[in-house]
């Protein structure tokens, strides 16, 4: 396991979730925000989610199929020990996964409040409709309490990241709307699959403390990298 601490409380430390989160103590993180491996298939050529668990390709003739082996009742048991009560969280999923992952926080004792929606300004061409949105479940532990900025709308519009340090990174513009509303400076923020490290900049952005997660080497770097030239 490796460390990587910077003055303003951003604490990146490469290993498995599962294991370092033990070692957080609980009712300790103010507001989680993440965007967890799942399931996924491309056809034509193999597209992993980045490297945060290891995956395992299946060659089907159709192309590679990866099937990311971590599951959610793992992993949101530990975030729920670790949040403090009242708190909010934020996850990052597709339309496929959207049920799935909303299952899976109410059975870990999470209340879903709503579904936000980040609203992509450019997006590629695709075979069908052209997809230019992805969701965020917007979830508490605990009793209720008010975002910051109540005017904020479920529709978020940024543009995708160009170029792109990893295959699923979302606008730092887009993560710091949701830490401000959910968090105060110099509160605790947690990631537990950092890829690399968007949410530890938009933390450095806003005067949070972050702890982040990532098992991948080359993405621990980059997320590094990235937060050491702030």
């Amino acid at each position: 396991m490796h460390h990587f601490k910077t003055n303003t409380m951003i604490n990146l430390i490469k290993g498995d979730c599962l294991e370092v989160m033990k070692q957080i103590p609980s009712e300790s993180i103010k507001c989680i925000i993440t965007d967890p491996p799942y399931k996924t298939t491309k056809r034509g050529s193999y597209s992993g989610t980045g490297g945060f668990f290891k995956t395992e390709e299946y060659n089907s003739g159709n192309g590679g199929i990866s099937i990311n082996e971590v599951k959610p009742e793992q992993y949101l048991p530990e975030i729920y020990r670790v949040m403090e009560e009242s708190s909010h969280g934020y996850l990052m999923c597709s339309d496929k996964t959207l049920i799935n992952f909303s299952l899976k926080l109410k059975a870990a004792g999470f209340h879903i409040i709503r579904n936000l929606v980040w609203v992509k300004n450019n997006c590629i061409t695709g075979t069908f409709y052209m997809s230019n949105h992805e969701y965020v479940i917007f979830f508490r532990k605990g009793k209720g309490v008010k975002i910051n900025n109540c005017g904020t709308k479920t529709a978020l519009h940024f543009d995708n990241p160009k170029p792109k340090a990893h295959p699923n990174q979302k606008p730092i513009e887009l993560i710091e709307v949701l830490i401000n509303n959910s968090s105060n400076k110099n509160e605790m923020i947690l990631d537990p699959f950092m890829g690399s490290g968007s949410t530890g900049v938009a933390c450095k952005n806003t005067n949070r403390n972050f702890i982040g997660i990532e098992m991948d080497e080359d993405y621990f770097n980059i997320a590094k990298q990235r937060i050491n030239e702030l």
